[in-house]
């Protein structure tokens, strides 16, 4: 997503941003399509294992990688601070593979779970964003944050159409194993192709602890959302599989001439609102809409998961708003967060996410097990409706724009950069030594410009 008119940069991405943003989103694919593959006919195709008969181990097991995600996504950002962004990440990539073989290898739905825990362990999702910051200048990150956000938007929707087809030619267990080549993939790309990141440059402003960001408002309602966005979305997968079997006779290898119009469908209709949120800056509306739909759309799956016209009518439904989510969310966290702080709040939003994908799967296969399917959709309306309350409170995002400056010859470097971020409605300051240029990330409605112009030169 990328920003509203008023703040469209002023030079466009360089040819090493592009090919970084790209090549970063191919691998957050790559390694989500490996996760999202099993999706639409795990719960169905388990039953097969022993222990896979109880929706509750179903649930654990499609929610386990989830568990493990969310505890290491902090650890393994911090590394990557400390050893190297590429050195974690391919370590992570490593560690998903090895988790996707043993699943393709697990006689029971025990070991099955082991499998799901140990890729869940490969949790490189802050190591590859804080990577994209490394790689853009600030005027293009919300972009490529965006662009990575999508990718898990369009891999979920991938997953639902080839799932079933690769269901039915190389089985579950093949299934697994193409995650690990996939994974394997990833590495390479990771290798060959994403450039390799500058070192990273001080910041003028003091840092901001954990628990600042941690606790900041705003920030905790875009992370609640990302938590209930992705329970919503894996407790759905414990029953829709089997709901399109039952209301419309369609066997699982079948299910793709579901998911393809769907899939399509979605895909077209969510780019309207996302072009008119940016268009006019108008992303607080669009995007509590998105909550407000996505509670409707629940109840549609709760009152007409026994039609098959309905089912799919939903479907098509939860999957616009899905995408609308899923690609404006990691968009707002970073321009919401302090500039020196991003990595630390995509952190916490990929822990948050991890845990809902953990909670959903394991909170979805209970309430399927003891309360069906109405169990579930149940919860998910109470979930999406409080999220709704969260969203309705939040702060319009602020409408940013990016100035650049020529810096006169007589005025110090150090000092200007440390005025500069002083100054009010002033979000972001990077000073540029070499050509001498002041690079700003403004609020239009909190600055002045006049104050810039007399800094840069050299007027006190």
């Amino acid at each position: 997503m990328s920003e509203p008119d008023a703040a469209r940069p002023p030079d466009r991405m360089t040819r090493q941003e592009l090919r970084a943003g790209l090549s970063l989103a191919s691998i957050f694919a790559l390694r989500m399509l490996g996760l999202f593959l099993i999706l639409p006919v795990f719960a169905v195709d388990a039953r097969r294992l022993p222990g896979g008969d109880d929706l509750t181990l179903v649930g654990v097991a499609l929610g386990a990688y989830g568990l493990t995600q969310a505890f290491l996504q902090l650890p393994y950002g911090m590394a990557s601070d400390r050893y190297g962004r590429k050195r974690v990440i391919v370590l992570g990539l490593l560690v998903f593979a090895l988790g996707s073989f043993l699943a393709a290898a697990a006689p029971d739905i025990w070991w099955t779970i082991v499998g799901r825990a140990l890729q869940g362990a490969g949790a490189v999702s802050a190591a590859v964003t804080a990577m994209a910051a490394d790689l853009t200048r600030e005027q293009h990150r919300t972009k490529v944050m965006a662009l990575i956000g999508s990718s898990i938007g369009l891999m979920f929707a991938l997953s639902l159409v080839a799932a079933p087809a690769l269901n039915d030619v190389i089985g579950l267990h093949g299934l697994f194993v193409l995650t690990g080549l996939l994974s394997l993939a990833a590495i390479w790309l990771v290798l060959r192709v994403v450039p390799e990141p500058p070192p990273p440059e001080p910041h003028a402003q003091e840092p901001v602890g954990l628990a600042e960001v941690f606790f900041d408002g705003q920030l905790l309602r875009l992370n609640w959302g990302i938590l209930t966005l992705h329970f919503i979305q894996m407790a759905m997968f414990v029953v829709v599989p089997a709901a399109l079997v039952a209301s419309g006779g369609i066997p699982v290898a079948s299910h793709w001439k579901v998911y393809l119009p769907v899939v399509v469908a979605s895909f077209v209709l969510m780019l309207p609102p996302i072009f008119w949120a940016e268009r006019r800056g108008r992303m607080k509306p669009v995007f509590v809409a998105a909550v407000l739909v996505l509670v409707l759309a629940q109840g549609g799956f709760l009152y007409g998961s026994g039609s098959f016209r309905a089912l799919v009518a939903n479907l098509v439904v939860f999957f616009v708003v899905f995408n609308i989510l899923e690609a404006s969310l990691p968009s707002l966290v970073s321009r919401i967060a302090p500039a020196q702080a991003k990595g630390t709040a995509l952190g916490i939003y990929n822990t948050t996410q991890s845990l809902g994908l953990f909670l959903g799967g394991a909170a979805g296969g209970w309430l399927a097990q003891h309360h069906g399917a109405a169990g579930v959709f149940g919860v998910g309306i109470a979930l999406a409706l409080l999220w709704l309350a969260v969203a309705v409170t939040m702060k319009a995002p602020p409408l940013l724009a990016l100035r650049e400056y020529a810096i006169q010859p007589q005025v110090d470097l150090d000092w200007l950069r440390e005025q500069l971020a002083g100054l009010p409605g002033v979000r972001e300051a990077v000073v540029e030594p070499e050509r001498r240029m002041a690079y700003l990330k403004v609020n239009l409605e909190g600055w002045d410009e006049r104050r810039v112009r007399r800094l840069i030169g050299g007027e006190a």
